[in-house]
């Protein structure tokens, strides 16, 4: 005797009349307790920011609120302005400037290998390059420092002093070249050596999520892989690029030990690039100065973390903003 069984089919609500609810499975005790368990991290995490942020503030607050004669007698190793925006502004300003122009040596790097392990190198060659860059990020900075003191520094004395001699009109590679070349060029080119892993591996992700039916659609029209690159892949990835170049800008923003071990520290808003003891950068003065200030000098470098702290936050909160603005973006749109 045979069984036939039938599938029961949902039937159609008559006209006007409200569409019964799908059941919902009652939550269970494992998922309350995961739901919750996720929103006391993600809580965390903010409380340790505001933890951070409170205790600066608290710790800078005698340096902030002090007069400038007694600001001035703390601060002996920066005598020529006494009041404390005098006193970040340079360090400001040198920080951004090695941080900016770690950038510019290092993204067209980065977006070139970028696009070299995901779209020309064959498969086996990626694999080891991408192998290699992850491996690059995972050097810590002491050792970029030494390398870059040691080893890349004497190396690039007849390269700065060629471009002062070529394009000392310029007011960025005005003369004279210093020699040993510890200057903010030379701690450029360390930092681009540091960022360039991050940068590369996020634009190598990037990259590859390019919609594979527009490179096809770009190839099969009679596009180059150049052309097909430039019209596919690079509009798709463009706020990935530069969510990639401003999380390699926080790193630079917060460099210390290889700033402190290759460049010669000064306090002046200068431009020139190839001169020493013109540009210092907030963590390195700190690392440079701590150890010898007194009560008041302390809550003044601390006044500088906060300054450095405000900017590498601006920093990421930017890079997440564009990375928002780009989430629901797809093949199909």
């Amino acid at each position: 005797m045979t069984t036939t069984t039938s599938r029961t089919e949902p039937v159609a609500s008559p006209p006007g009349e409200p569409r019964p609810r799908r059941r919902r499975w009652p939550e269970g005790r494992a998922s309350r307790g995961f739901r919750w368990l996720s929103t006391g991290a993600g809580a965390l995490i903010l409380l340790v920011l505001a933890a951070v942020a409170l205790f600066l503030v608290v710790r800078a607050w005698p340096a902030i609120t002090a007069r400038g004669e007694v600001l001035g007698e703390s601060i002996s190793w920066f005598p020529q302005d006494s009041s404390l925006l005098g006193f970040i502004g340079p360090l400001v300003f040198g920080t951004l400037l090695a941080a900016l122009l770690a950038l510019v040596i290092a993204t067209p790097i980065s977006i070139g290998i970028a696009l070299f392990i995901s779209h020309y190198a064959p498969r086996r060659l990626a694999n080891g390059l991408g192998y290699l860059v992850d491996l690059l990020a995972a050097i810590p900075s002491v050792i970029y420092g030494l390398w870059g003191a040691i080893w890349l520094a004497p190396r690039l004395a007849p390269v700065w002093q060629w471009l002062s001699d070529t394009l000392g009109f310029i007011p960025l590679f005005a003369g004279p070249a210093s020699d040993p070349p510890r200057v903010i060029l030379t701690v450029a080119v360390v930092l681009g050596a540091m960022i360039l892993p991050i940068i590369t591996a996020v634009c190598r992700e990037v990259f590859l999520q390019a919609p594979r039916l527009h490179e096809e659609a770009a190839l099969a029209l009679g596009a180059t892989r150049w052309e097909m690159i430039r019209m596919a892949v690079l509009p798709f990835g463009r706020s990935g690029i530069v969510s990639a170049a401003m999380l390699g800008l926080g790193r630079a923003l917060g460099e210390t030990m290889a700033v402190l071990m290759i460049l010669s520290p000064g306090a002046l808003y200068s431009f020139n690039l190839l001169q020493a003891g013109q540009h210092q950068t907030i963590a390195a003065n700190i690392a440079l100065q701590f150890p010898e200030a007194n009560p008041l000098g302390v809550s003044t470098l601390i006044a500088t973390g906060l300054a450095l702290f405000v900017i590498t936050l601006a920093v990421n909160m930017a890079a997440r903003a564009i990375v928002a603005r780009r989430k629901d973006f797809s093949g199909a749109n």
